[in-house]
């Protein structure tokens, strides 16, 4: 089976694709990323759905890139008697979705093999297949796809073959395009055009990027692997493509990140904004404020891509998981635990949005009111903490940091904005909470902030103290924090969440280290002006990226893998901030004048 960092991604901004250095397309949900999966061979199991395109006596690729600036993807492949590469990718689209893979003759002539295996329902039911005159047609239950080649086609051991020769100057495409079964046959794309099509709008788009500087060709990298997570329909954003890939291989940490998680969501509209993405962060502020309207006290941490509710979780017996890590989720439980700080992330994320958007008239703030007024009454209960520990709640640090963080924000719409609300009250339990936790969040003996109240375990969240505002980066206690992170809570110099073992979380087993906390550490380490060392740190975290530069959730330091659900936007967000805060704090040091001879 393929590695997690074998896969590269294409996406047509409402589901996505993840193809292996194989030339196998091993995951696809169609028509939408929360959708059962047709190709599945990811979570590997006897009756996988995958697409292999490759030549026919190679088994991995020698090359493969992205176009710059752009999610159209080109692998290649040289051979004993020539060179061929396939381009992959999906055109954005309305109600139909489209896969398209063009092989192209470099040189020589190259036999081809391709297998085609459908499997709708994760898996779990093989279609009903018939030739036409185009290519094939699949249909099973609401589903049907349809594939479209001049290439020859057969059915062999309920897949469909096609084995084919390609010269140098051929082209030879395959499109394969979803519809609902119910509805008459799509027209099928033009090939060419529709390559054509999709590499200027992907290019228009990255050409909008206002950053600079040595990072640029990562930060661009990643702020479209972001904007491919983006389900353009409704502006949700959603944490992965995937599902039920191992925190720890062979393990049973698996969950579905085919969600909008607040949080995640938050993080990765600042990176947006922060590149000058302002279109999308209207679509994402539009899409929070339909899904948390409502009951305050309502107020989850994730919801679907339409702002769907009820996300039940469960487990898919017939699938082996990916490596034999079982079990497969789907639906995610962590949808109903409560996390205090969830209602400083909305409402920290509405501030930042109130000022890149320039929205002096906020619509949106009776909303907002009335999130804050049901925290003044909550924020002093347990919750289960942003990783969603599914042990016992507790009054985690973060947790409390967030609560101050809303206040604090809600103060500054009144304040700097002219906004109507009881900014003396809000003041007073901005004060309140920040005593608080300096008072039971702190152990001043070790001098660092622990993960909660009354206990003495870490958590990389305490990393974040400085960015929101809680306290100066340069502050004795965050200079504290940061050694103790980095004495107890790192391994080969990278950041783990917080240690398992320790922390009662419920759940037996552990995990790697987690990429975004580890580009926590490094905005930290800029912040007490440790540069050199955070420099260091963030570009031994650029080389865990794949040869495309996609990062997935975690890294297992041992096996020398990523792990966790791909691609992350977690981990791409942090890598923008991170390298844009190198950037600037570089920046500024170059402009600062220098005395003397």
């Amino acid at each position: 089976m393929a590695r997690i960092e074998d896969y590269a991604l294409v996406g047509d901004l409402q589901t996505a694709a993840l193809i292996s250095t194989e030339g196998s397309i091993d995951w696809l949900c169609l028509p939408r990323f929360d959708s059962p999966a047709c190709f599945n061979a990811l979570l590997d199991t006897p009756k996988a759905g995958r697409w292999l395109l490759a030549p026919a006596d190679a088994r991995e690729c020698t090359r493969r890139h992205y176009r710059k600036g752009t999610l159209i993807l080109e692998t290649e492949w040289e051979t004993s008697t020539g060179k061929v590469k396939v381009i992959d990718f999906m055109p954005p689209r309305d109600s139909v979705a489209d896969i398209v893979r063009i092989v192209v003759g470099v040189r020589g002539s190259v036999r081809m093999r391709g297998e085609l295996a459908l499997r709708f329902d994760y898996g779990h039911i093989v279609p009903w297949v018939r030739h036409d005159e185009h290519g094939i047609h699949a249909i099973a239950g609401p589903d049907a796809a349809y594939l479209v080649t001049d290439a020859p086609l057969r059915g062999e051991r309920m897949q469909t073959i096609s084995d084919f020769t390609v010269r140098a100057g051929e082209r030879v495409p395959f499109v394969l395009t979803w519809s609902p079964s119910h509805l008459h046959r799509p027209r099928s794309v033009e090939p060419e055009a529709v390559l054509e099509s999709t590499e200027l709008f992907w290019r228009e788009w990255s050409a909008k990027c206002k950053i600079t500087g040595p990072y640029r060709e990562a930060i661009e990298r990643s702020l479209i692997t972001l904007k491919a997570l983006t389900y353009a329909p409704t502006g949700g954003i959603v944490a992965a493509v995937t599902t039920s890939l191992p925190e720890q291989l062979g393990g049973p940490r698996n969950w579905d990140y085919r969600y909008c998680w607040l949080r995640d969501a938050t993080l990765t509209l600042q990176a947006l904004l922060a590149a000058g993405y302002t279109e999308e962060a209207a679509s994402w502020r539009d899409w929070l404020l339909r899904a948390v309207a409502g009951d305050p006290a309502d107020l989850q941490i994730m919801y679907g891509i339409h702002g769907e509710r009820r996300l039940p979780e469960m487990e898919l017996p017939w699938l082996a998981g990916y490596e034999k890590s079982t079990p497969v989720r789907i639906g995610n439980g962590a949808a109903g635990q409560l996390q205090l700080d969830v209602w400083g992330e909305v409402l920290d994320c509405l501030a930042l949005t109130r000022h890149s958007l320039l929205k002096h008239s906020d619509e949106a703030w009776d909303v907002q009111v009335a999130l804050m007024e049901h925290l003044e009454g909550a924020w002093q209960r347990p919750d289960n903490g942003l990783w969603e520990m599914r042990g016992p709640q507790r009054h985690f640090t973060h947790s409390k940091v967030m609560a101050w963080v809303a206040a604090d924000r809600m103060v500054k719409g009144v304040r700097d904005f002219g906004l109507v609300g009881p900014a003396d009250r809000w003041e007073a339990l901005r004060d309140t909470i920040h005593a608080d936790v300096m008072a039971n969040g702190f152990d001043a003996g070790r001098n660092t902030f622990t993960q909660s109240y009354g206990r003495p375990e870490l958590d990389a969240s305490l990393l974040l103290i400085p960015r929101v505002g809680f306290l100066p980066p340069d502050d004795p206690r965050v200079v504290g924090t940061i050694d103790a992170v980095q004495r107890e809570l790192t391994h080969d110099g990278f950041v783990l969440r917080y240690r398992p073992a320790d922390a009662d979380d419920g759940l037996p087993g552990d995990e790697g280290v987690f990429l975004a906390c580890s580009f926590w550490l490094v905005e930290a380490l800029i912040g007490v002006g440790r540069r050199h060392e955070a420099k260091e740190l963030f570009e031994r975290l650029l080389a865990l990226r794949n040869d495309v530069g996609l990062l997935s959730e975690e890294w297992g330091v041992e096996a020398g893998r990523q792990l966790g659900n791909t691609p992350q936007a977690f981990s791409h967000f942090a890598l923008v901030m991170s390298a844009m805060e190198l950037h600037e704090d570089s920046v500024q040091r170059s402009d600062t004048p220098v005395h003397g001879h």
